[in-house]
């Protein structure tokens, strides 16, 4: 059974950071690529970045140079450092992996507030 575990959102003041963590199981994790996703109230969901299994990233024009991600095959698990966090930022953010088949976590609030 897959399970995309996230944790690490929470409240934050703007220019503030955190770091997201999705602990996967149930897959070949190596194989898949990650990726970020985030959905803010009456808003579609979207990518925020995505790193492949080669490990070449990708990300929305609005985190560049604020966000990294990255990924420890060794843990089964996909990271999101978020800095210099803007009020626009707030939303749930959830973890996808995706190979011949998308599967997502239940999502981390994440809320960027002063």
């Amino acid at each position: 059974q897959v399970q995309l575990v996230e944790s690490g959102g929470g409240s934050v003041q703007p220019g503030g950071s955190l770091r997201l963590s999705c602990a996967a199981s149930g897959v070949a994790f190596s194989a898949y690529t990650m990726g970020w996703y985030r959905q803010a109230p009456g808003k579609q969901r979207e990518l925020v970045a995505a790193i492949t299994a080669g490990g070449t990233t990708n990300y929305a024009e609005y985190v560049k140079g604020r966000f990294t991600i990255a990924r420890d095959n060794a843990k089964n698990t996909v990271y999101l450092q978020m800095n210099s966090l803007k009020p626009e930022d707030t939303a749930v953010y959830y973890c996808n992996a995706k190979y011949a088949i998308n599967y997502w976590g239940k999502g981390t609030l994440v809320t960027v507030s002063s």
